[in-house]
């Protein structure tokens, strides 16, 4: 008897899809996000996480019929993979005391369409309550995994850390972290990736130096920021010069982080892009104003001007990290405008005796200030371009003219009023700083040096 190839293909298809077999090992999810609750009471601080279930890789998963789930089966395998996965990559801290391990107190395999995480009360019985029935149809690619973690502590009115190093669970990994401190309001943290050492309810010395940790390494680390930063000492490489323009850029960024981070900045999708775009192009004039001959009496003035756009680029990355200021908000903005300066301080130290070395000791330095320029220029260029039509992609729709629009208006006139105020507080300063370093024997604010 003759058997037809396509007859035994088909077949061995149906097989495989019919027989009961495992569910295999998996890639790295794309996407995964993990709820979390941390309350202390008593003498036990309990972590409750639910994450998805398929983030829990190197592992086969019992399956059943044509690819349901065997929740029975599953569950005697996670205990192991709850301290390979979880266990092992989160650390929690007492007044400073590393709290060692914990106990696993609950392990339970939750359908996706389960809402008791919306509560840690809810959550709690749920995670204790008996696990799903064996015939629950539910696919492994969308079960979710609901772990108690406990850990002895001393006090509930302590101080507590945690370091949720949790982003290998996917290629991103969001978090929604919430605190429930004795007797307080919950405090609720969103973040991606591993956000290092978190405190829960943190000091006002902890909120400082970190703000200002993250407004030192911001600075240096924006590529952006510091092309605008070496567009303004360029041309001038005098500390007196360099003064009134590094003082005006400051203070207008920190105007419009604060502003932004009291919620006075527009909130619709297309400003992020247009800020982005303005920076680029803000890179793009300074370039081109050091190309045909820049002057310090100006410099400030648009050095300022830009600064306002810096500032409102400035808190898109606080929009994310003020969660972690606890109720020091404005030290903690503070702090980071502290930050801020000590990396353009940093920045400038080093760039201005390079910048004198290349100048003194190859071709001239004009010719250095064109080529310099015309770099950055070409540089900022390409950023607005491709910022630029992201911005244009979005419609801009016109405001409702309400009460609402009315009360922003008012709050935005107020900020354009403390704009103003400082605008001339600078100019005041700048012929102050000017009659001083001519009167010293310095360079003055009209002429730039080498010129």
């Amino acid at each position: 008897m003759r058997v037809h190839p396509l007859r035994v293909l088909l077949l061995a298809l149906a097989m495989l899809v019919l027989v009961p077999g495992e569910q295999r090992a998996h890639e790295i999810p794309e996407d995964v996000t993990v709820h979390a609750f941390v309350v202390p009471e008593g003498d036990v601080l309990r972590f409750l996480v639910r994450v998805p279930l398929f983030s829990m890789r190197d592992v086969d998963f019992p399956v059943r019929g044509p690819g349901w789930l065997d929740v029975e089966a599953s569950t005697a395998l996670l205990n192991d993979l709850v301290q390979q996965w979880i266990v092992s990559y989160v650390s929690f801290e007492e007044d400073g005391r590393d709290l060692g391990e914990p106990r696993v107190a609950a392990v339970r395999i939750e359908r996706p369409s389960d809402r008791s995480f919306l509560s840690f009360d809810d959550a709690l019985a749920n995670v204790r309550s008996p696990m799903l029935p064996r015939e629950i149809q539910l696919p492994g690619a969308q079960a979710l995994l609901d772990v108690l973690l406990e850990y002895d502590i001393a006090s509930a009115e302590a101080d507590f850390s945690i370091q949720p190093d949790l982003a290998h669970l996917g290629i991103t990994t969001a978090t929604v972290l919430r605190f429930q401190p004795p007797g307080g309001a919950e405090r609720a943290f969103r973040y991606e990736g591993n956000p290092g050492m978190v405190e829960l309810d943190p000091s006002w010395w902890f909120a400082t130096s970190r703000f200002i940790e993250l407004g030192f390494w911001h600075i240096l680390g924006g590529i952006d920021h510091i092309l605008f930063l070496l567009c303004l000492v360029i041309p001038f490489r005098s500390f007196r010069g360099l003064v009134p323009i590094v003082t005006g850029f400051t203070v207008a960024h920190s105007i419009t982080l604060i502003a932004a981070a009291l919620g006075l900045a527009p909130d619709a999708l297309w400003f992020a892009p247009l800020i982005e775009t303005l920076i680029a192009a803000s890179i793009v004039w300074m370039a081109f104003e050091n190309i045909v001959g820049a002057g310090l009496g100006r410099r400030w003035g648009i050095a300022f001007g830009f600064g306002l756009v810096h500032g409102f680029g400035f808190s898109f990355l606080l929009t994310e990290s003020l969660q972690f200021a606890g109720s020091h908000l404005l030290s903690s903005l503070l702090a980071f405008n502290v930050g801020v300066e000590l990396g353009q301080l940093a920045f400038l130290a080093v760039a201005v005796p390079a910048l004198g070395f290349l100048y003194t000791r190859i071709t001239t330095e004009r010719m250095w200030v064109i080529v310099l320029s015309a770099l950055i220029a070409h540089t900022g260029w390409h950023w607005m371009t491709e910022r630029g039509s992201a911005f244009l992609a979005y419609e801009i729709s016109p405001p409702v003219v309400d009460l609402a629009f009315g009360a922003t208006l008012l709050r935005w006139l107020m900020l354009a009023l403390i704009v103003a105020g400082a605008a001339l507080a600078l100019r005041e300063g700048v012929r102050w700083w000017g009659t001083r370093a001519i009167g010293g024997g310095g360079v003055g604010l009209t002429t730039p040096p080498g010129a």
